[in-house]
């Protein structure tokens, strides 16, 4: 992995480092602090973790990057007796963590409270230029699995997590409309002096981009609805072959998480059916789906490096790449909706001061959104 943090650990980063990884636990102890004895393990779907299970490999990881490795030292025994039988995910088959003598929740809990005392510890009497980095990819490793905690509460039709979504506004056309984008040449992926990466992020090379339009703002459940409501399940022309595979195969009329009410859509959001947010961008559709609508819609989706240009380079600028799409200051509510903290997906036109150069919202936080190529 790459070793991109400052050898000379200062006490402010180390500060820094602290409040990364105390942020991400304060979301992780929220997510599961309402979680009943029946939801621990929960219904065993390919595309979810047991609570339980995520929980414990969280602590696992942190330890085995932070504390077990050191250089080339063999690898230190776990705090927790079993720990790499139970919650090493690369070698734990998915199916078999519902049957692991996981320990009880008290006890995971525990784990997890005794590793980041220790790395704590460790962060303040002994730190490195690995031990930084992997402090770092602890705290993002956590705030994935954050992610798949909320989504497995989605998916299993839990409560919300704790905290409250606000009313959202109507729908409108304050972020309608395309922007051109002029292209050129353009690095694509993540520099070696640009700080904290992922190993899948490196290393940037040369592309040249062509000139293209993007829309100013991800495609909402109001646009996405004109297109079911016009038959776009049902119409092969709008699916590829692997799609119309896939639409024979689920039997889909619909996005998965829609149904048709007496007053027109509605979406389930966590345990409850609402009125279909009509302002939000459609999320948990798949490729097939984004693809058919953007058939439908006379569009396409963008290519990585199309999506990376738009977020991240200035007009009349080349060569000049942001950290973030409004800049390198790091985000507040009104650039960004990170962590959930919204309790939920917010309107496609907020967050007007994140705009990347170019004009377009939302290309960080929110939703995920999808490109053309892998």
């Amino acid at each position: 992995m790459n070793n991109a943090f400052p050898a000379d650990l200062l006490p402010a980063s180390i500060a820094g480092l602290d409040a990364m990884l105390d942020a991400a636990r304060r979301r992780t102890l929220d997510l599961v602090s309402d979680i009943s004895a029946g939801q621990w393990l929960g219904l065993r779907l390919d595309i979810v973790n047991p609570p339980l299970w995520e929980l414990g490999h969280i602590g696992w990881f942190q330890e085995y990057w932070c504390l077990r490795r050191r250089g080339n030292d063999a690898v230190r025994a776990s705090l927790l007796n079993g720990a790499d039988q139970c919650y090493d995910s690369a070698r734990v088959p998915h199916a078999a963590r519902w049957n692991l003598p996981l320990p009880d929740p008290a006890q995971t809990l525990d784990y997890l409270h005794k590793v980041r005392t220790a790395v704590g510890e460790r962060l303040h009497d002994s730190p490195d230029a690995a031990l930084g980095y992997f402090a770092q990819l602890s705290a993002w490793h956590e705030e994935m699995h954050c992610e798949a905690l909320t989504y497995t509460r989605q998916t299993l039709g839990h409560a919300p997590p704790p905290g409250v979504r606000g009313e959202l506004p109507p729908a409108d056309d304050a972020c309608a409309g395309d922007v051109a984008i002029g292209g050129g040449p353009f690095m694509l992926g993540a520099q070696p002096d640009g700080g904290f990466v992922f190993d899948n992020e490196k290393w940037s090379h040369a592309v040249d981009v062509q000139p293209f339009s993007m829309a100013r703002a991800p495609v909402t459940n109001a646009q996405f609805a004109e297109f079911v409501d016009d038959g776009g399940y049902a119409d092969p022309r709008w699916w590829g072959q692997a799609g119309r595979a896939w639409l024979e195969s689920q039997a889909a009329i619909a996005p998965v998480y829609w149904r048709r009410g007496a007053a027109g859509w509605q979406c389930r959001i966590h345990d409850r059916w609402e009125p279909l947010p009509l302002a939000v961008p459609v999320m948990h559709v798949n490729w097939h789906e984004a693809e058919a609508w953007c058939r439908w819609a006379g569009r396409r989706l963008p290519s990585e490096a199309e999506w990376e240009y738009a977020a991240s380079t200035v007009p009349g600028q080349p060569g000049v790449k942001r950290l973030y799409s409004w800049g390198d200051t790091p985000p507040d509510a009104t650039m960004a909706n990170l962590y959930g903290v919204a309790g939920g997906c917010v309107p496609v036109n907020d967050c007007a001061a994140g705009d990347s150069a170019w004009g377009v919202r939302q290309m960080i936080g929110n939703v995920w959104e999808w490109t053309a190529d892998w």
